[in-house]
């Protein structure tokens, strides 16, 4: 582009030239997440997509939007920028799952006062992987530099996959029973939701970055930013051949709000608190924060982020498969009958 004809806007706060870098620079990530289906690149004003139908009788496209939350800020504190673009992709992907759909396609939106192209570069890289791990497409984004929106470094993400699945084979919930098994799959730590708090105890603490996290041997940073893990992948392994009644992706809202999302109103989720692994950033994040368990179970996933809910008689044969394949799993409850229809429909079982 002519720099005199883009000098106007370069001069107002707009660098032009930068987002036609930025592009160009990411164009090979973008290309790193083709599947088929996709049937244009990057670009162009829209992305195309051509679903593969064959089999289906009633396909349902499924959608779901969402960004990564003031764990942006932290990403700005700590100078890290290359794992919260899968934050992104995780917290749609894992959405559209619980409803068993298969991601198909994922775009991003990329906000800030001032380009940085190779912070940028370093985003939507994370964008891109994780595309792949959740075997979606990266089928196009936007870019959006605002001067005087933004604080100088600031920067904000939103994310929006569409998948699709049979209508036979959605997964609503409504067939959850009675002695039902819940079974908890591993989170890999904070995720991306409760981060508001996180920051608060965080700079609370005396902490720095690079200090080592207690009860690891890793730095601040990289627990606090490891990113959430996106279930794709190992739910298809897990689940072949068997019907899951209900999937949970634990976010916002921790056990309590996230779990009744999937129960039909005459039954309850039993859980034994303890019957899972907890990482040690939720000891640190209760002792910091002088909670109660039952307060981050509210705020966050304590260890648990994706959660399925199968007959009795398949249970074992899920457990079974995870441990094989080195994926930490662990039945965490089960389903009951729910007397009073004024009672909460999640019963935490604490040891006393």
């Amino acid at each position: 582009m002519s720099s005199s004809r883009s000098q106007a806007y370069t001069d107002a706060g707009v660098n032009i030239n930068a987002g036609n870098e930025l592009v160009s620079r990411i164009k090979s990530l973008v290309a790193s997440t083709r599947i088929p289906g996709v049937v244009s690149d990057i670009g162009g004003f829209g992305g195309l997509f051509r679903p593969e139908l064959e089999g289906m009788k009633s396909p349902v496209l499924v959608s779901s939007t969402d960004g990564v939350g003031t764990k942006l800020k932290l990403a700005s504190l700590f100078d890290k920028h290359d794992t919260v673009g899968i934050d992104l992709v995780a917290m749609s992907v894992n959405d559209i799952l619980v409803q068993g759909a298969k991601p198909l396609f994922f775009l991003d939106y990329f906000a800030t006062g001032e380009l940085n192209v190779e912070q940028a570069e370093s985003i939507i890289g994370g964008v891109a992987e994780g595309c792949r791990r959740g075997e979606c497409a990266l089928l196009g984004g936007e870019t959006a530099e605002m001067p005087g929106m933004y604080a100088s470094g600031d920067y904000d993400l939103a994310g929006f996959c569409v998948g699709i699945a049979d209508m036979a084979d959605i997964v609503d919930g409504s067939k959850v029973a009675v002695g039902d098994v819940v079974i908890g799959l591993a989170s890999s730590g904070v995720h991306s939701n409760g981060y508001t708090l996180v920051r608060k105890l965080f700079e609370a603490s005396g902490a720095t970055a690079d200090d080592i996290f207690p009860g690891t041997d890793r730095s601040f940073r990289d627990v606090l930013l490891e990113p959430t893990i996106i279930y794709t992948k190992i739910l298809g392994k897990l689940l072949q051949g068997i019907k899951a009644k209900g999937m949970v992706h634990v976010t916002g809202g921790g056990f309590y709000d996230n779990i009744p999302r999937v129960l039909p109103e005459k039954v309850s989720a039993k859980i034994t608190f303890g019957s899972w692994d907890i990482p040690p950033v939720f000891e640190w994040l209760k002792e910091q924060g002088k909670l109660s368990w039952p307060e981050m179970m509210q705020i966050f996933n304590t260890g648990i982020g994706y959660i399925i809910i199968v007959d009795s008689g398949d249970a074992e044969e899920v457990l079974k498969r995870a441990h094989v394949l080195n994926s930490r799993a662990w039945k965490i409850g089960e389903i009951v009958s729910r007397e009073d229809p004024a009672s909460e429909q999640v019963d935490v079982v604490f040891e006393e």
